[in-house]
């Protein structure tokens, strides 16, 4: 079924009976979306509507939005015929119907989002609304004060022609710093350190806009997000 869709329509296919008799059941009050009586024909539907004919559900799927702490070693993906992935950390009752809200490298750890609801993975990931993404970086060589500079102006990628979004670089220490991108291009963090031969040694997102991980998750653990986390993406 498309996100939304005509009551109707979907009744029709559902009870695999003509839109005359579909007509015939809405008029007579039987059928109820969300707990109320619908009786238009073309009402809209979207995916987590629940539909019930006589009381009896007919589509029933809630939404559902988890925080997992990745490990390394662990593929963004739903199937991957060598390593386990991050649908592998979640009991099988929760696993349909999922997909991965920013994808992390198999040697980055930290914050992954999945849910079903693709309206709310694409507010929080939408490229033009410039989410913030947090990462601690571990790096083989010392730090300075000149990435602070070069990560606030922008680094520029031949190869693609495109020039990186404004930065934000804070040295926590030596070899580890702070990153906050607003952008996620492909292997981005490490082809920015890599402009200063620094190759990253360790990767980890602490947090997408404003959900953080929840520092009482380890590696592989996860949990339901709560309904003020959902609301503030």
């Amino acid at each position: 079924m498309s996100k939304r869709t005509r009551l109707d329509r979907f009744l029709a296919k559902h009870l695999q009976v003509p839109r005359k008799q579909v007509r015939l059941v809405l008029s007579a009050s039987r059928i109820t979306v969300d707990g109320d009586v619908v009786r238009e024909m073309d009402y809209q539907l979207h995916e987590f509507h629940q539909v019930a004919l006589d009381g009896q559900l007919l589509r029933g799927d809630k939404p559902r939005y988890i925080m997992m702490h990745k490990p390394v070693g662990v593929v963004s993906a739903t199937k991957d015929d060598i390593h386990p992935t991050v649908l592998d950390l979640l009991p099988e009752e929760e696993r349909h119907g999922l997909h991965i809200v920013g994808r992390l490298d198999l040697n980055t750890s930290g914050l992954v989002l999945l849910t079903n609801d693709s309206r709310w993975s694409k507010a929080l990931m939408a490229p033009d609304h410039h989410v913030a993404k947090e990462y601690l970086v571990t790096l083989q060589n010392p730090l300075s004060d000149d990435y602070i500079q070069a990560f606030r102006d922008g680094m520029y990628f031949g190869y693609e022609g495109i020039t990186t979004l404004p930065a934000t670089l804070e040295i926590l220490s030596p070899y580890q710093a702070k990153v906050v991108l607003v952008e996620g291009k492909y292997h981005q963090i490490k082809r920015m350190f890599g402009r200063f031969r620094n190759p990253v040694v360790g990767l980890h997102r602490s947090r997408v806009g404003n959900l953080v991980l929840d520092s009482d998750l380890p590696p592989g653990q996860w949990r339901h997000l709560t309904s003020g986390e959902i609301a503030v993406p």
